[in-house]
């Protein structure tokens, strides 16, 4: 329980993140797999993903969301990289941590596929991000952020099994889908 109030009130005082101006070094596998973890609306949005999908949907088809959300996060660096605009990217990489910490605090159990689409939608705008900003190897810094994604899907999986073994997934999910929602509210103002 002390980790479960820890998670959360470090996810009430995140603040914006600027995952993607003047990030450093964007190119090679080591930047890419770094990225994710440096800014917190990506790395909220991607531990999100695993947790809504751990608490919400049906065991056997709790990887969809994730693997949804990785291949259309491929998807929108190829848009990214190939120059093609999308609109409001930065606002939608925001407005995903808000709706994602909803789904969990209310562990809204949508249709699979829906799920997986909305992930996919959000996984668009994260893509398109890491697409645009990348330079130099970009092969290494998309399989470095590929990787980074799955493994953040992975640990929030993890987490939400073990809080449903604890048969306190109700009282987790609103904490820390409430945390989520909020810290996505700052960053959408921030």
């Amino acid at each position: 329980m002390k980790r479960l109030l820890l998670a959360a009130s470090a996810a009430l005082v995140s603040t914006s993140a600027f995952a993607h101006t003047g990030h450093g070094e964007v190119s090679g596998f080591m930047a890419g797999f770094l990225h994710p973890f440096s800014g917190a609306d990506h790395l909220l949005a991607m531990l999100t993903i695993g947790l809504w999908s751990a608490l919400a949907l049906p065991a056997r088809q709790v990887w969809v969301a994730p693997a949804g959300f990785v291949t259309a996060m491929l998807a929108g660096a190829g848009l990214g990289m190939a120059g093609i605009t999308l609109p409001m990217v930065e606002g939608m990489i925001a407005f995903s941590v808000l709706a994602l910490g909803l789904l969990l605090a209310f562990r809204l159990q949508l249709p699979v596929a829906a799920g997986a689409g909305l992930a996919a939608l959000f996984a668009l705008f994260h893509g398109h991000a890491h697409g645009t900003e990348a330079t130099g190897s970009i092969l290494g810094y998309i399989a470095g952020f590929a990787l980074a994604t799955a493994m953040l899907h992975l640990a929030g999986v993890g987490a939400g099994e073990g809080i449903r073994r604890l048969k306190i997934a109700r009282l987790a999910a609103v904490v820390l889908g409430s945390g989520i929602a909020l810290a996505g509210l700052v960053l959408i103002t921030g």
